[in-house]
């Protein structure tokens, strides 16, 4: 009779801190995945706009400076807005709206002044594109600047 009272189990208070202990595990991990989550949606928002933002000032490049001057395009401000949208593994696809402001100006690190009796003339051999790039995150408006020289 004395080797039987020896031989305990778990007892329900054993089992109770332990099945408290796994929850707050369990929670703590459950926070840390979702603070993953939203990490990887800022950052991958944030690289499409990197990529909207260089697929503008190469789509303005192809077409050169002279494209670009005062008497080629009304306005030296360009405004649009392009969508992106990623697969995600469960769920609905991720889509993000982009508005993209490009403000073209010549470049006064390639702005040549020739001087004679007759005139003055000034060429500019370069054009400044500065790009911003902007998209709602949450409750905020991210926004990126992107720059670049087209000749």
């Amino acid at each position: 009779m004395g080797n039987s009272l020896n031989k305990k189990g778990f007892g329900i208070m054993e089992i109770l801190v332990s099945i408290v202990v796994l929850g707050f595990l369990m929670m703590a991990l459950l926070n840390l995945q979702l603070g993953n989550r939203e990490v990887f949606l800022r950052i991958r928002a944030r690289d499409g706009a990197v990529n909207v933002a260089q697929n503008a000032i190469d789509s303005l490049s192809l077409m050169g400076a002279a494209a670009l001057s005062k008497h080629a395009i009304d306005s030296q401000v360009i405004e649009f807005e392009k969508s992106r949208s990623w697969p995600r593994t469960v769920g609905f696809p991720m889509e993000v709206v982009y508005s993209v402001r490009i403000e073209i100006s010549d470049d006064s690190t390639y702005l040549a002044t020739e001087t004679s009796a007759y005139q003055s003339l000034n060429h500019t051999y370069a054009k400044r594109l500065d790009v911003t790039v902007s998209w709602p995150y949450k409750n905020s408006v991210q926004s990126i600047n992107y720059s670049g020289v087209v000749r």
